[in-house]
Protein backbone atom coordinates (compact mmCIF):
# COMPACT_ATOMS: atom_id res chain seq x y z
CA UNK A 1 0.00 0.00 0.00
CA UNK A 2 1.37 3.48 -0.85
CA UNK A 3 2.66 5.50 2.09
CA UNK A 4 1.51 9.06 2.86
CA UNK A 5 3.93 11.76 1.69
CA UNK A 6 3.90 15.41 0.69
CA UNK A 7 2.84 16.07 -2.92
CA UNK A 8 4.75 18.53 -5.10
CA UNK A 9 3.20 19.75 -8.35
CA UNK A 10 3.98 22.55 -10.78
CA UNK A 11 1.93 25.70 -10.59
CA UNK A 12 0.29 27.17 -13.72
CA UNK A 13 3.54 28.93 -14.69
CA UNK A 14 5.12 25.50 -15.26
CA UNK A 15 8.15 26.41 -13.13
CA UNK A 16 7.11 27.14 -9.56
CA UNK A 17 6.33 24.25 -7.21
CA UNK A 18 3.20 24.00 -5.08
CA UNK A 19 3.73 21.69 -2.11
CA UNK A 20 0.71 19.99 -0.61
CA UNK A 21 1.67 18.93 2.90
CA UNK A 22 0.50 15.54 4.16
CA UNK A 23 -1.98 16.36 6.94
CA UNK A 24 -3.51 12.98 7.77
CA UNK A 25 -3.30 9.55 6.16
CA UNK A 26 -6.35 7.46 5.34
CA UNK A 27 -7.58 5.27 8.18
CA UNK A 28 -9.00 2.73 5.70
CA UNK A 29 -11.75 2.38 3.12
CA UNK A 30 -13.93 5.46 2.58
CA UNK A 31 -11.68 7.58 4.84
CA UNK A 32 -9.70 10.22 2.94
CA UNK A 33 -6.03 11.01 3.13
CA UNK A 34 -5.76 14.81 3.30
CA UNK A 35 -3.14 17.24 1.98
CA UNK A 36 -3.11 21.03 2.25
CA UNK A 37 -1.04 23.75 0.58
CA UNK A 38 0.15 25.51 3.74
CA UNK A 39 2.27 27.99 1.76
CA UNK A 40 -0.71 30.13 0.79
CA UNK A 41 -3.46 31.86 2.73
CA UNK A 42 -3.48 33.35 6.20
CA UNK A 43 -5.72 30.62 7.60
CA UNK A 44 -6.85 27.07 6.87
CA UNK A 45 -10.05 28.35 5.25
CA UNK A 46 -8.01 30.15 2.58
CA UNK A 47 -5.82 27.17 1.62
CA UNK A 48 -6.30 24.60 -1.16
CA UNK A 49 -7.00 21.07 0.05
CA UNK A 50 -6.63 17.73 -1.75
CA UNK A 51 -8.25 14.47 -0.61
CA UNK A 52 -7.96 10.88 -1.83
CA UNK A 53 -9.79 7.73 -0.78
CA UNK A 54 -10.57 4.25 -1.99
CA UNK A 55 -13.35 1.74 -1.44
CA UNK A 56 -14.55 -1.61 -2.75
CA UNK A 57 -17.53 -1.94 -5.07
CA UNK A 58 -20.64 -3.56 -3.57
CA UNK A 59 -20.05 -6.73 -5.62
CA UNK A 60 -16.32 -6.84 -4.79
CA UNK A 61 -15.30 -6.93 -8.49
CA UNK A 62 -13.53 -3.57 -8.47
CA UNK A 63 -12.12 -0.84 -6.30
CA UNK A 64 -13.04 2.79 -6.70
CA UNK A 65 -10.43 5.48 -6.08
CA UNK A 66 -11.52 9.12 -5.84
CA UNK A 67 -9.69 12.41 -5.48
CA UNK A 68 -11.08 15.81 -4.67
CA UNK A 69 -9.31 19.18 -4.93
CA UNK A 70 -10.99 22.19 -3.33
CA UNK A 71 -9.28 25.44 -4.30
CA UNK A 72 -10.66 28.61 -2.70
CA UNK A 73 -11.12 31.79 -4.74
CA UNK A 74 -9.90 34.38 -2.24
CA UNK A 75 -10.77 38.09 -2.42
CA UNK A 76 -10.08 41.07 -0.22
CA UNK A 77 -13.14 42.71 1.33
CA UNK A 78 -12.90 46.42 0.46
CA UNK A 79 -14.69 47.56 3.60
CA UNK A 80 -12.71 45.56 6.17
CA UNK A 81 -9.53 44.79 4.26
CA UNK A 82 -9.87 41.15 5.35
CA UNK A 83 -9.31 38.29 2.93
CA UNK A 84 -12.23 35.91 2.49
CA UNK A 85 -13.38 33.04 0.29
CA UNK A 86 -15.73 34.18 -2.48
CA UNK A 87 -16.21 30.66 -3.87
CA UNK A 88 -14.41 27.44 -4.75
CA UNK A 89 -12.93 25.73 -7.76
CA UNK A 90 -13.30 21.98 -7.29
CA UNK A 91 -11.89 19.08 -9.26
CA UNK A 92 -13.05 15.51 -8.68
CA UNK A 93 -11.69 12.33 -10.26
CA UNK A 94 -13.01 8.79 -10.04
CA UNK A 95 -11.16 5.67 -11.13
CA UNK A 96 -12.75 2.22 -11.10
CA UNK A 97 -10.24 -0.62 -11.17
CA UNK A 98 -11.49 -4.02 -12.33
CA UNK A 99 -9.73 -6.39 -9.95
CA UNK A 100 -9.53 -9.27 -12.44
CA UNK A 101 -7.42 -7.15 -14.83
CA UNK A 102 -3.70 -7.91 -14.84
CA UNK A 103 -1.27 -5.41 -13.27
CA UNK A 104 0.16 -4.26 -16.61
CA UNK A 105 -3.31 -3.43 -17.99
CA UNK A 106 -4.23 -1.50 -14.85
CA UNK A 107 -0.92 0.39 -14.93
CA UNK A 108 -1.38 1.29 -18.59
CA UNK A 109 -4.98 2.45 -18.13
CA UNK A 110 -4.04 4.60 -15.12
CA UNK A 111 -1.04 6.15 -16.92
CA UNK A 112 -3.02 6.93 -20.05
CA UNK A 113 -5.99 8.35 -18.13
CA UNK A 114 -3.77 10.62 -16.03
CA UNK A 115 -1.80 11.71 -19.09
CA UNK A 116 -4.94 12.42 -21.12
CA UNK A 117 -6.33 14.60 -18.33
CA UNK A 118 -3.07 16.54 -18.16
CA UNK A 119 -2.91 17.34 -21.89
CA UNK A 120 -2.97 21.00 -22.83
CA UNK A 121 -6.36 20.54 -24.56
CA UNK A 122 -8.01 19.03 -21.46
CA UNK A 123 -6.47 21.69 -19.19
CA UNK A 124 -7.83 24.42 -21.49
CA UNK A 125 -11.26 22.76 -21.52
CA UNK A 126 -11.27 22.53 -17.73
CA UNK A 127 -10.33 26.22 -17.43
CA UNK A 128 -13.33 27.35 -19.50
CA UNK A 129 -15.74 24.57 -18.46
CA UNK A 130 -16.53 23.39 -21.99
CA UNK A 131 -15.56 20.26 -23.95
CA UNK A 132 -13.86 20.87 -27.30
CA UNK A 133 -16.09 21.34 -30.33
Amino acid sequence: MPQMANLTVKKADGTTDAVFTAMTPSAGDKTPAIWRDNNVGDSVALRPEFRAFGMPSPDGARRTFKTNLVYPAVVTDNASGLRKVAGYITQVTETKIFLAADDATVAEAIAQGANLNSTMLMRECAKVGFAPN
